[in-house]
């Protein structure tokens, strides 16, 4: 530090440790906040550990800054250590009771500060405030701690240090799909489950997981499942706006930042329409949808044969992906594709999907073989449309999924002719 600081700040205590509540200004991060150093460990290869496990991403958190208008950040802990901090403690009376802990820190600019959770945030205001695009004057919440720098010190710290990154969780998929406001995807996903005849009410499991819960006879998938399912639609959709196909990082990318309203609405309308064709297209769904049975996917969704491919998060993913690579290399609308893939087979009990998608002497799913069901698809309409890798692909796994040792193309070519469309 160059100067001295006072913040406003309340002292708590935890455990064994002090703490002080405050906030620092961007500027006030970027100036006094420091990388940790000698500070954990004296080892100099232990302190190349702690500085390598900060990764690219403070680069997105310095985009998130720059470019989402309302940011917001958790709070920093900071270790504070040397120098002379000075608590001045302001007595305050409020209806008859008192309190002593609010007041002043005082740091007479001496100070060593290195942050103990929050590496990535500091580095992340660091940069944006390098590139000119972020205000100095924003601030974000920190948690001061005292650090002394020796062995029991050090312990201490890096004890706090583990802890709060070992047992922070990040948010779940369940979590983002329910609550983000930025990933278009998310946000469509909410759209669908709330208007959608399709997804709405308990036709979509709000599960935190993929898979779909063994007891349930009413809903057609998971909430995860869709949200996936509806990542590849948007792709597909942003690949034929931007002219463009985006990498992954593109991509993620993409789903961190809120697009223009005009953009959000014609990627919404674009995977309701296909959703809207999927229910009038496919025959099987067309049946749940008007069942008047209280179980209306017990038929389709069952422990005894399995059921219906799209009545599975690992069948109805790799069916949309399917109807996406169709649909780009035959260049057909959605509605020609789908129409032609409700003639295929869709029984998991039956060829081509025994001992790919369901074990029929364990009466079991099968699990691991996405790639395997997409291609398998895509095959029963036009061979042609794969190419040469993916040919391969398709035969060799679905060989060893059947334990067939001879040329698999043989028994490609028997299924495209038993179920010739």
């Amino acid at each position: 530090m160059n100067k001295q600081i006072n913040l406003p700040a309340l002292r708590c205590k935890v455990g064994t440790w002090t703490y002080f509540v405050s906030s620092f200004t961007y500027k006030q991060v970027k100036t006094y906040v420091k990388k940790i150093d000698k500070e954990l460990h004296t080892s100099k290869s232990l302190q190349d550990q702690i500085q390598r496990s900060i990764t690219e991403n403070y680069l997105s958190i310095k985009e998130y800054i720059v470019h989402q208008e309302e940011h917001f950040f958790n709070s920093l802990v900071l270790a504070v250590y040397d120098g002379d901090p000075e608590w001045i403690e302001v007595e305050l009376n409020y209806k008859e009771k008192d309190y002593f802990n609010l007041g002043f820190l005082s740091l007479n600019g001496e100070e060593k500060i290195f942050p103990v959770d929050g590496q990535h945030r500091v580095e992340g205001i660091r940069a944006a405030l390098d590139s000119g695009e972020a205000s100095e004057l924003d601030t974000i919440p920190i948690i001061l701690i005292g650090h002394k720098n020796n062995q029991e010190g050090r312990i201490k710290t890096r004890r706090l240090f583990s802890t709060l990154n070992r047992y922070a969780k990040p948010v779940t998929l369940g979590d983002i799909i329910a609550l983000d406001e930025d990933d278009t995807v998310a946000i469509i996903t909410r759209y669908l489950v709330e208007h959608h005849d399709l997804f709405s009410g308990d036709r979509t499991v709000m599960a935190k997981q993929k898979a779909m819960p063994e007891n349930d006879r009413t809903a057609l998938t998971s909430l995860v499942t869709l949200y996936q399912c509806n990542v590849a639609l948007v792709k597909s959709f942003y690949e034929s706006k931007k002219k463009v196909k985006p990498t992954k990082k593109q991509f993620d990318e993409f789903l961190k930042f809120r697009p223009k309203q005009e953009e959000l609405t014609f990627y919404q309308k674009s995977v309701v329409d296909f959703w809207d064709s999927f229910t009038l297209n496919i025959s099987v769904v067309e049946a749940y949808m008007s069942s008047e049975d209280n179980d209306p996917a017990k038929e389709f969704r069952n422990n005894s044969l399995g059921g219906n491919m799209l009545f599975r998060p690992v069948g109805l993913l790799p069916f949309v992906e399917a109807c996406i690579l169709i649909k780009k290399k035959t260049r057909k609308y959605f509605d020609t594709v789908l129409a032609k893939l409700n003639l295929i087979e869709m029984n998991i009990n039956q060829k081509p999907w025994l001992q790919v998608l369901w074990n029929d002497r364990e009466h079991k799913m099968i699990m691991g073989s996405h790639e395997i069901v997409k291609l398998m698809i895509v095959y029963i309409i036009s061979p042609s449309l794969l190419s040469a890798k993916d040919l391969k692909k398709l035969r060799d796994g679905y060989a060893s999924r059947i334990n067939f040792e001879g040329d698999a193309s043989i028994v490609l070519e028997e299924i495209k002719q038993e179920l010739l469309i």
